[in-house]
């Protein structure tokens, strides 16, 4: 094109595309709560069309108190959980993994969370004369008669030999978690075998169940040994006294799953859900009959993270892939619903 030509043809085409946009005016743009994203140009067209929404006539803040040291002492404190008794809204209790001791810490609060004790969870003796033992991966639940039960892995050294072993533990404090009086250990692995991993505990609290207090707890044994590992879930009847293991998810699949997460129904149902990061699907099964059987498991969604996924707060180790499960107890229309 001839230099001196130029200038003129961009200013006839700039004419043109200004004439075009005064002949198809801006769509209006919706002001919902459902607008995602966005920019400084939906801002422009918004105002331009439909100009400035009102101001609200008033807001309002949730007002906190400020934040409560509940550990108070040295050392890092990991995997914290929290629980609350229905019966006594005010009554929680809560636990921790201890990084430079060896036991769990349990904490407990009876005004609402204004002040918290702290006391250590019970240990067996370690399995070697030279060797050491150590808790990890609390959880907590009340049952309907306010026996507290605080659930953990134990971890056996040998003296620098490696893992000796896992095993499950459940303590049961009947005081809100000032004392665990009592503790079960149960589900040894050795150390070639399963690694028991990852618990979580719940009671049946419903006055209508027939299963009424019974405890169950959810975990994987899945690295290590053979593929009898799996999801494993085992209740007791006798408030913590004893318990029975059943494996939930396939059988006589490679057990490679993680991350069990269990739940009561209003009428004794028991479900659980985990996630099998071999078929790569958020996994379920169920009983009827207060855990003593279950059902086929089936799966409830495909997933595109396997397993974890590096996020810069979890950049080492991962943020693990685990379901979170619960059920309707109330009296509304959605009771029972998972």
């Amino acid at each position: 094109m001839n230099t001196a030509l130029r200038p003129l043809f961009f200013f006839f085409f700039a004419l043109l595309l200004l004439g075009a946009s005064l002949s198809n005016p801006l769509t209006k743009v919706a002001a919902t709560n459902s607008t995602h994203d966005p920019t400084w140009w939906d801002k422009y067209q918004f105002i331009l069309n439909s100009g400035a929404d009102a101001a609200p006539i008033s807001t309002s803040s949730l007002t906190l108190g400020s934040n409560v040291d509940v550990s108070n002492e040295c050392g890092p404190q990991s995997e914290t959980f929290i629980t609350i008794n229905p019966n006594k809204p005010k009554v929680l209790a809560a636990g921790s993994n201890e990084i430079f001791r060896l036991p769990m810490r349990g904490y407990y609060s009876a005004n609402g969370g204004t002040s918290w004790g702290g006391v250590d969870l019970p240990l067996p003796p370690p399995k070697t004369q030279s060797g050491i033992d150590f808790g990890s991966d609390p959880t907590l639940a009340f049952d309907s008669s306010n026996n507290l039960f605080y659930g953990y892995i134990v971890v056996h050294f040998g003296g620098g030999n490696g893992i000796n072993g896992t095993e499950m533990a459940v303590a049961r404090s009947v005081d809100g978690g000032k004392t665990y009086p009592t503790v079960t250990f149960f589900g040894f692995e050795n150390g070639t075998n399963h690694f028991n991993d990852k618990p979580m505990i719940t009671a049946d609290q419903s006055p209508v169940s027939p299963f009424r207090d019974s405890v169950y707890i959810a975990w994987d044994a899945a690295s290590g040994g053979s593929s009898g590992g799996g999801v494993r879930v085992a209740r007791s009847r006798d408030h913590g006294a004893t318990f029975s293991i059943t494996r939930v998810d396939d059988p006589n699949g490679p057990g490679r799953s993680i991350g069990a997460s269990p739940a009561v129904g209003p009428n004794g149902e028991v479900y659980v859900a985990w996630n099998d990061y071999v078929a790569n699907v958020i996994a379920f099964n169920r009983s009827f009959d207060g855990g003593q059987t279950w059902g086929v498991p089936t799966n409830i969604s495909p997933k595109t993270l396997p397993f974890d996924l590096r996020i810069p707060a979890e950049s080492f180790r991962g943020a693990l892939v685990y379901p979170s499960l619960d059920v309707d107890r109330s009296s509304g229309p959605h009771r029972g619903r998972i």
